[in-house]
């Protein structure tokens, strides 16, 4: 495979991870939880939700930082997460549903809590 197309995988996979991290770091605040599952979830799943956050948002770094040099990655790094964020944020102001995806096991927290 050349080069130039495995870069660009990593960086659809870097935005992939941007906007999941992004997503589950939303799905761990208690207001946006109930919002998706109109229940709030526990504080260990809300937890979960904030540390697979964290290792989405770097691992979006991980893989910018693979396919370019550190100084054009990091700008990479930082629009897809601006980017993510603003997706998120418009899926939780139009389609909040839609987030369940990240986090289906959370569907079972949302009732039992």
């Amino acid at each position: 495979m050349p080069e130039h197309t495995s870069a660009g995988w990593m960086l659809l996979a870097a935005l992939l991870a941007s906007v999941a991290g992004m997503g589950w770091l939303a799905l761990s605040m208690p207001v946006h939880a109930a919002q998706v599952w109109g229940a709030p979830l526990a504080n260990g799943a809300l937890r979960l939700l904030r540390w697979f956050g964290i290792a989405g948002v770097l691992v979006s770094l991980r893989l910018c930082l693979h396919a370019n040099h550190a100084s054009m990655a990091v700008l990479v790094w930082v629009m897809a997460l601006s980017g993510a964020a603003l997706l998120v944020a418009f899926l939780l102001a139009a389609r909040p549903r839609w987030l369940r995806l990240l986090a289906p096991w959370a569907r079972e927290q949302a009732r039992n809590a």
